[in-house]
């Protein structure tokens, strides 16, 4: 029975000595404190160290000061970066232009020659060898006047030669037979035209028909002279439609006349027809479609919206836009493929072409 109370006292000692070995919670705390807060907490203990020892002067105190100081910035410094690196790569480089109000000119592009509208082929009046030409090339002849004459003689018989006149006033644009050769009434041995009254004469596919009409405007280029353009006018329209080619042939007349412009030259035509005015007009690269129709991004403020519209007629890169858009407003050009509403853009300016 002693042995046992021996036996039970001993442990209860050991077990009380393991308790009063074993470090406080507090001190624990304040030792990984000083751990944690490193340099800045000796600092403070040294600062604050009096009789009572630099421990419990400063160790709690400094504890805290650390992990207000050195915790908080390591712990907001990962998270600070990744913030800073989003918002860094959020914002979209893009091109924008304003929404402005204008017209928009639809056209027709053909091809075409120059003739005169005033040509007349000159025949003789009776079959024979042609002994002579009176006129040059390109010589101006008046009504009446001798162009040519013909010798309508025969092997043992002499007559007398035949003159060949001019039948209207003009400029002598051809001269198709040479002088000895044998001609009949139904050869011509001249043309002559009025080269001042020249016209455009060109074909237009059958799908445009329906905007054809006189008095529509266009500008004529020859190759003669490239960087030259020549206002003209249709002057005339054909009723009926070539069942082969499937054309409709106009007559365009010049403003005024132009000694460069020479019947038979090849021409280039851009032929204005229907014009829509004072329309809400974007760069069709701002037009962007899904399943639910048509939609911009709208600038402002460095963030860009989806903005639903209604497109109209588009010409040569430029759209009209029906409803959705102001005036003013300013739209996403380029770089509207990665964007999102909502999202952060910067704008990097208008292409030099897309300034008005």
């Amino acid at each position: 029975m002693r042995i046992r109370n021996i036996v039970l006292l001993v442990f209860f000692s050991a077990a009380v000595a393991l308790v009063l070995l074993l470090p406080k919670p507090k001190a624990a705390g304040a030792a990984g404190a000083a751990v944690s807060g490193g340099a800045p907490s000796a600092a403070a203990g040294t600062a604050g160290q009096g009789p009572g020892g630099g421990a419990r002067s400063g160790g709690p105190g400094a504890a805290g000061s650390s992990a207000a100081a050195g915790g908080s910035p390591a712990a907001a410094g990962p998270s600070g970066a990744r913030a800073g690196r989003s918002a860094s790569t959020t914002a979209f480089s893009v091109r924008t232009e304003p929404v402005r109000r204008g017209t928009i000119q639809d056209y027709i592009e053909s091809n075409g020659d120059v003739v005169s509208d005033s040509a007349v082929k000159v025949y003789p009046y009776i079959a024979g060898r042609l002994v002579s030409l009176k006129v040059p090339l390109g010589g101006r002849v008046s009504k009446g006047e001798v162009l040519a004459e013909v010798d309508p003689s025969t092997p043992g018989s002499a007559f007398s030669l035949n003159p060949v006149l001019a039948p209207i006033s003009g400029t002598v644009t051809s001269l198709p037979v040479a002088v000895g050769s044998l001609v009949g009434t139904g050869i011509a041995v001249a043309e002559i035209g009025l080269i001042e009254d020249v016209q455009v004469e060109a074909r237009v596919p059958e799908r445009f028909v329906g905007v054809l009409r006189t008095g529509l405007r266009a500008s004529v280029s020859l190759e003669a002279y490239p960087d030259v353009t020549f206002p003209a006018s249709v002057v005339r329209v054909s009723p009926v439609v070539d069942p082969v080619s499937r054309t409709k042939t106009i007559r365009l007349g010049f403003d005024r006349p132009d000694s460069r412009v020479n019947p038979g030259m090849f021409a280039r035509i851009r032929l204005n027809t229907l014009a829509y005015p004072d329309r809400l007009i974007v760069g069709e690269a701002a037009l962007r479609s899904d399943a639910e129709g048509s939609f911009v991004f709208v600038v402002r403020d460095g963030t860009a919206s989806k903005r639903r519209v209604v497109r109209g007629v588009a010409v040569d890169g430029r759209a009209e836009v029906v409803s959705g858009l102001e005036e003013g407003e300013t739209v996403v050009i380029e770089g509207a493929a990665a964007l999102a509403d909502g999202a952060a853009v910067r704008d990097i300016g208008t292409r030099e072409g897309d300034r008005p």
